[in-house]
């Protein structure tokens, strides 16, 4: 999947005359204020007793052999993401409550929790698109407080808004897209996409006219269209028929052979997301309830889990 021959650049690369994208202008994240936060451990090795007795050690996601083929990443693998205290407040309402993980890269994180529990606010902050009230995170070693806009180029993010434009032909969004990040042979690498997701008879029909599953295929195609190093997805099963989620299985499972390649997944399927996974996060009340590697869990103690005490919101 991934191609040879790009160079992302980010958003301001586009040419003179390009549309502007139909996602929401993101203003540079503020410097946000440091929390103390226990040291994290190294990924694999026993987390040591905390020195003072309040400090709680952070929750670390070590690594985990991924449900393919590739070689899981090791000891000394470099981090994806860090996030230490990481709190977000909502007037009066806490979203997130002192969050702290680390996900080292070539990994996939699946995020569990119920409606409410902080879930697609932390997807969002990791994808620089809503600012944090304090704490630390740091994605692909950029620090989000000062690097949100170098990142940008490197990640991709599939939600329930398509960002698409609903006037253009499926082909148009990808060219357009693949001109913003700069992708230096746009044509060759949107017709490996739309082959993929098996849009090429429908690449000069206009997307207005397209179904929910083929507009989240076509949305799946533009967020790979620059190759990212780190995807993030926002629930990415919804809208697909059976056969429309084999074809994102398999894509995933392409792009997951190459482990510099990163994943956060947002999801309400349990059963699903503990599959793909090679490291699990579950919230409620904007806590973490479990962090840890998927081959460290079992299911149906997890599944559990889930019903006792995130199914009823209790952190």
């Amino acid at each position: 999947m991934k191609s040879e021959a790009y160079r992302a650049r980010g958003a301001s690369s586009a040419t003179p005359g390009a549309p502007a994208p139909p996602t929401q202008d993101i203003p540079p994240a503020p410097a946000a204020a440091t929390a103390p936060a226990a040291t994290l451990p190294a990924p694999t090795a026993p987390t040591p007793a905390p020195t003072a007795p309040a400090a709680a050690p952070t929750p670390a996601l070590a690594t985990a052999a991924p449900t393919t083929s590739a070689a899981p990443p090791t000891q000394d693998a470099p981090r994806a993401i860090c996030v230490e205290a990481l709190c977000k407040v909502f007037g009066a309402h806490r979203a997130l409550d002192q969050v702290s993980f680390e996900l080292p890269r070539g990994a996939f994180l699946s995020i569990f929790g119920p409606n409410g529990a902080g879930k697609t606010t932390l997807l969002r902050i990791l994808a620089t698109l809503t600012r944090p009230s304090s704490g630390t995170v740091q994605v692909l070693g950029h620090h989000l407080k000062d690097q949100s806009e170098d990142l940008r180029a490197r990640i991709g993010l599939i939600s329930g808004r398509s960002m698409l434009y609903p006037d253009l032909t499926a082909e148009e969004n990808l060219i357009h897209t693949a001109r913003l990040y700069g992708v230096l042979d746009p044509g060759a690498r949107v017709s490996e996409l739309l082959a993929s997701v098996e849009l090429t008879a429908r690449r000069h029909d206009v997307v207005r006219g397209f179904s929910r599953g083929m507009t989240q295929r076509l949305a799946i195609a533009r967020a790979l269209v620059h190759s990212p190093e780190l995807l993030f997805l926002d629930e990415p099963y919804s809208g697909l028929d059976p056969h429309a989620v084999d074809l994102f299985d398999g894509l995933i499972a392409q792009i997951r052979t190459d482990c510099s390649h990163s994943f956060v997944m947002v999801s309400h399927d349990l059963e699903k997301g503990f599959e793909l996974a090679s490291h699990v996060l579950m919230l409620a009340r904007g806590k973490v309830v479990r962090a840890g590697r998927r081959e460290d869990l079992d299911f149906a103690e997890f599944a559990a889990l889930y019903r006792q005490t995130v199914g009823r919101g209790i952190a």
